[in-house]
């Protein structure tokens, strides 16, 4: 008798299998592929909305900085209008008086860019 070889071939309905587990092992492949680029085109994405939310914390830093400054001139301002008006009244007082001599000192605006041109065109 002779022995059967049959069981060293591979049988026909065992490459079918192989073949769909091929199959089922790329498709599984390419959906992972996808999925892993969805992930890192999201995290691309995420960075640069990262950048943008701390660009826009900067200017906001800065803006509230520009109020603070602002806010500190405003206050200012009263004094300034109080400071004039004390020279004012004092200039008043001396004008109706003519016994003491006005001595307030003058501010006198100096146009310096007129100067300027002017020694520039000078030899």
């Amino acid at each position: 008798m002779r022995q059967s070889v049959a069981p060293s071939r591979i049988s026909h309905a065992a490459s079918l299998t192989s073949q769909a587990n091929n199959a089922a092992a790329t498709s599984r492949l390419q959906e992972k592929k996808k999925e892993f680029d969805a992930v890192a085109a999201l995290e691309r994405a995420s960075a640069l909305f990262l950048k943008r939310i701390e660009g826009l914390a900067d200017d906001c830093e800065v803006m509230a900085d520009a109020g603070q400054v602002h806010g500190q001139v405003l206050e200012q301002w009263p004094l300034m209008f109080q400071s004039l008006s004390l020279f004012l009244n004092s200039r008043e007082q001396h004008l109706e008086d003519d016994t003491v001599p006005l001595t307030g000192e003058r501010l006198v605006r100096v146009p310096l860019d007129e100067l300027q041109a002017d020694a520039s065109k000078q030899p």
